[in-house]
């Protein structure tokens, strides 16, 4: 799968790297959700400079906000589980804080309702 992918802090446009990668596993109460539409947002930015509570391991992949689909078809919002986040075709989230995705909103409007 392709991701965005941060190997070392600074600028977004200028640590930021697509890359292939293999899909993430999840781990105990995690589900791997296939990415519909990511949100980007401040906290990406902090991420990326390594400015925020959370300093996931490098590599990484930013993007802490989506609307995703689980392998059951169910169409979700997430918070992503770093370092699996957002910008790539598959991320991690944990699953009891799965929320369904309004039928009302597409995908990048349900991403940035989360």
């Amino acid at each position: 799968m392709q991701a965005w992918q941060v190997h070392r802090n600074g600028e977004p446009r200028e640590v930021m790297s697509l890359a292939d990668t293999a899909r993430p596993e999840p781990g105990p109460g995690q589900v791997r959700l296939k990415v519909r539409a990511a949100d980007v947002n401040f906290p990406d930015a902090l991420l990326c400079r390594g400015q925020y509570q959370v300093r996931p391991p490098l590599p990484f992949t930013p993007g802490v906000e989506i609307c995703g689909e689980t392998e059951d078809g169910r169409r979700v919002l997430a918070t992503t589980a770093l370092p699996h986040g957002g910008f790539a075709e598959y991320a991690l989230a944990d699953e009891a804080g799965l929320l369904p995705a309004p039928a009302a909103l597409d995908d990048a409007e349900a991403a940035a309702l989360h």
